[in-house]
């Protein structure tokens, strides 16, 4: 307790739901079930008559769907047998053999790519970007079908040279058949303060539009593929 409020240590926290069953008032709960791939198949075919009619399909995301790699390729491929077509959402960051896995079941990649410098890659998202450039690279390689989707944060990617670069090196990948460019929102926001994450500058949806506009004419200047705002 700190006071009147009961605060989660989340450094020992493990996930167990053990204070779900001992809260008298039920003010937590546990997120989620448990699936088995043929279960979730099933409950998916539910829609198929909306896929037919829309051209959608089912797409598998996150979090970061390749962390879940054999259930992933299992879903995908339950899919396929169905006639259902698949799309995977992902930053790409996993080792070739897992990225070939989930490849083999799918029919699209919306991948993600932040930002093109390594070690300023490393300083926003904790880890290099080098698997993920060579992961793309690879799903060209094979003839997989490619959306790009780059998240705009104004002061960490939509700088020029950035942009640049990543025009440089998208062009040449017969793959790609789009470029997506997702603004910032502020929906993590919520759940940053309940984790008890500190406080983040907060960046203004104004500064987001300017930015995204700008990437948006530097890249279709650059590119012969679609680039829009969205996705």
């Amino acid at each position: 307790m700190e006071g009147p409020l009961a605060i989660t240590d989340r450094d020992r926290c493990s996930a167990c739901g053990a204070c779900v069953s001992a809260c008298p008032a039920d003010a937590r709960s546990i997120v989620g079930e448990l699936w088995t791939a043929d279960a979730l198949v099933n409950e998916l075919a539910k829609d198929v008559l909306f896929f037919d009619q829309s051209g959608g399909g089912v797409t598998c995301s996150g979090g970061e769907p390749l962390l879940q790699s054999d259930f992933c390729a299992e879903i995908l491929g339950l899919c396929r047998e169905r006639g259902v077509h698949t799309a995977v959402d992902t930053c790409g960051h996993a080792e070739e053999a897992i990225l070939r896995q989930v490849a083999e079941e799918a029919d699209l990649f919306l991948y993600d790519i932040k930002l093109m410098d390594d070690e300023r890659h490393r300083r926003a998202t904790g880890v290099s970007n080098d698997p993920v450039l060579r992961n793309v690279e690879r799903l060209n390689r094979w003839g997989k079908r490619i959306w790009i989707r780059v998240p705009i944060v104004p002061g960490v990617n939509d700088d020029e040279e950035n942009l640049i670069e990543l025009a440089a090196f998208v062009r040449p990948l017969a793959a790609v058949e789009a470029v997506q460019l997702l603004p910032y929102h502020r929906g993590g926001e919520e759940k940053w303060r309940g984790l008890g994450k500190e406080k983040r500058a907060v960046i203004e949806p104004d500064h987001v539009d300017r930015a995204v506009s700008r990437a948006l004419r530097l890249l279709n200047e650059r590119l012969d593929v679609p680039v829009t705002r969205g996705g």
